[in-house]
C-alpha cells in the first residue's frame, strides 16, 4: 500500500477515534511525554540558551527518533502501518477534548455559574480565571479554541502528512515543550528560548492552513479574509494571529484585547474590532462547530497533498 494511502487511512481512523472516544483517559502517551521532559528539566537545567536547546533536542528527539523506529517496524506492513498510524493521529490531536472543555465553560456561564466556568479555564488555557468576568471568559474560550485548533488538530495533521508517523510525533513533542517550557517568566526566558522559536517554527504551516479553511468554512469568507490581512500582524505570536483573526472575522466578534497570565497583564491588540461585536456565551458553541468543520476540511487537504507528494515522488 502506498504512503500517501497509510497516511489517508490511518489518519482519518485517528480522527474518527479522537471524536469517539476523545483523548485517552489513562497512559495518554502525551502526558507521559510530560513527565519524561519534567524529569530531563530537573537535571538539566540552566539559566541558559545553550542548556535549553539541549533539553530540547534530548525531548524532541528522543520522541520524534523512537516514532521512527516504530514507523520504519511496520513499512513492510500496510495493515500494521496504518494501525500506528492511526493510533499516533489519536493520540497527538486533541479536538474532542477541546470541544468539551469549551462547551463545559459555555454551559457554566448559560447557567449563570460563573465560579464553575473560572474554575474550568485552566482546562484550556493559562489566563488568571479570578480576574476575569462572564463576556471575557468567553472571549477567552472562543480564542483557546481557534489557536488550539491549529496546535491540536491541523498543525498536527500538516506534518504527519510530511513525516507520517515521526512527523506526527515531532510536532506534539516540540508544541507539548513550548507549553511546558516556552514562556517568557524568569525561569524560562533563556533555558525556554529554543523549545519557544522551534514551536513558532513548527506552527507556521498548520496556523496558516487554519487560517485559510476558517475563511473557507466560516460562512463571512469575506470579512474573514480582511480581520486576517488587517489584524494577524499586529498579534503578539506569529502563529496565532492569523487564526485568531480569520476565526474573528468568520464568527463577527471581536477579539483581543486587555489579558491577564500568571499575574502578568498583557494589553493585547483587538482584532477585527471594526467590524465585529463583542463576544457572546452562544459564540462559544459557534467556534466549537467552526473548529470541527476545519478539522475536518484539514484532513481533507492533507491527505490530496500526501497524494500528491507520493505522485511527484513516483
Amino acid at each position: 500500500m502506498r504512503a500517501d494511502r497509510i497516511f489517508a487511512y490511518g489518519a482519518a481512523a485517528g480522527l474518527i477515534a479522537d471524536l469517539l472516544f476523545g483523548d485517552p483517559r489513562r497512559g495518554h502517551p502525551v502526558a507521559a511525554f510530560g513527565r519524561a521532559a519534567a524529569g530531563s528539566e530537573r537535571r538539566l537545567w540552566r539559566d541558559h540558551r545553550g542548556w535549553g536547546a539541549l533539553h530540547t533536542l534530548v525531548c524532541a528527539g528522543g520522541a520524534t527518533g523512537a516514532a521512527a523506529l516504530a514507523a520504519r517496524a511496520a513499512r513492510n506492513r500496510p495493515a500494521a502501518a496504518v494501525a500506528l498510524t492511526a493510533a499516533a493521529t489519536w493520540s497527538v490531536v486533541g479536538g474532542t477534548s477541546l470541544g468539551r472543555e469549551a462547551r463545559a465553560i459555555g454551559g457554566a456561564l448559560a447557567a449563570g455559574d460563573i465560579e464553575s466556568a473560572r474554575e474550568r479555564i485552566p482546562h484550556l488555557c493559562g489566563r488568571d480565571p479570578q480576574s476575569l468576568d462572564g463576556q471575557q471568559i468567553a472571549r477567552a474560550v472562543v480564542e483557546s479554541v481557534a489557536e488550539n485548533t491549529s496546535d491540536a488538530v491541523v498543525g498536527a495533521l500538516v506534518w504527519g502528512a510530511l513525516g507520517g508517523v515521526p512527523g506526527l510525533v515531532a510536532f506534539r513533542a516540540v508544541n507539548t515543550l513550548d507549553a511546558m517550557v516556552g514562556h517568557k517568566s524568569p525561569r524560562y526566558r533563556r533555558y525556554g528560548w529554543a523549545s519557544a522559536r522551534l514551536d513558532d517554527l513548527a506552527g507556521w504551516p498548520g496556523a496558516r492552513l487554519t487560517a485559510v479553511l476558517a475563511v473557507a468554512a466560516g460562512g463571512r469568507p469575506r470579512e474573514a479574509v480582511r480581520a486576517w490581512r488587517a489584524d494577524a500582524g499586529r498579534h503578539p505570536s506569529p502563529n496565532a494571529g492569523p487564526v485568531e483573526a480569520s476565526f474573528a472575522g468568520a464568527l463577527g466578534v471581536r477579539l483581543g484585547g486587555t489579558l491577564a497570565y500568571g499575574g502578568r497583564v498583557e494589553h493585547r491588540p483587538v482584532l477585527n474590532g471594526e467590524a465585529g461585536r463583542d463576544v457572546r456565551v452562544t459564540d462559544i458553541e459557534r467556534a466549537v462547530r467552526l473548529s470541527r468543520r476545519v478539522s475536518v476540511l484539514a484532513l481533507v487537504v492533507c491527505a490530496a497533498g500526501r497524494s500528491a507528494m507520493g505522485r511527484r515522488v513516483g
